[in-house]
């Protein structure tokens, strides 16, 4: 079997490992306050994909539709993806007000 898309090989258990990476990706939001606009926003994107992986019942074709994210190997590398993301951004602390901040309003 093959994805069709070089490189990306076909995942033998995709919808498990999507819901690891899901669940993974809202445990390292719990690093960022809750009043973040970034935590606000990834956390209720990430609760919507696992909703549509767990309502799925073992069903990919579904995920895919739902997701609308590519073939399921593709919306695993997304979440990988959107995990490390948080990282960077808890690492970065890009939440934190700078006082170099400039709104767009100001110009």
């Amino acid at each position: 079997m093959t994805t069709g898309i070089y490189g990306l090989a076909v995942h033998p258990n995709p919808l498990p490992e999507l819901t690891k990476t899901y669940e993974s990706t809202l445990a390292a939001l719990s690093s960022i306050p809750e009043h973040a606009a970034y935590r606000q926003g990834a956390q209720a994107l990430t609760l919507r994909k696992l909703k549509i992986v767990q309502d799925a019942n073992g069903d990919i074709a579904e995920v895919e539709k739902q997701l609308d994210e590519g073939q399921i190997e593709q919306a695993i590398v997304i979440a990988k993806d959107e995990l490390s993301l948080v990282g960077k951004m808890a690492e970065w602390k890009a939440y934190v007000s700078s006082p170099y901040y400039i709104r767009a309003a100001d110009y």
